[in-house]
């Protein structure tokens, strides 16, 4: 078994069910690699992707979770809080990330 987490999302659970489903639909297992049948489950918590190939089935499980703790995440800044002399496009984005050039990332 393996895991991942494509996507935070910050909202209602309605929000993030929404975004999981468009992520579940828009997704491409790497097995089989010849599909022959794609369905597409809703459970109470996420959505099943059953994919079946000429010798067996695959099936992914997609599932909202609340995020509790998380032992790398960077601090929370404050609302509003925003780095000064950044240079940033009209939208707020900074035009250079922040983790561009930084020693400690090799």
């Amino acid at each position: 078994m393996e895991a991942s987490v494509p996507a935070y999302v910050t909202g209602t659970r309605e929000e993030a069910l929404a975004e999981l489903e468009r992520r579940a639909r828009a997704y491409t297992p790497e097995h089989p690699r010849s599909p022959r049948r794609r369905r597409l489950l809703r459970r109470t918590d996420g959505f099943l992707l059953v994919v079946d190939g000429a010798w067996q089935s695959y099936v992914t499980r997609f599932t909202v979770a609340e995020l509790v703790e998380d032992s790398t995440a960077p601090e929370a800044k404050p609302a509003g809080e925003v780095m000064p002399d950044v240079e940033r496009f009209d939208d707020g984005v900074p035009v250079r990330p922040a983790w561009l050039g930084r020693p400690d990332l090799g």
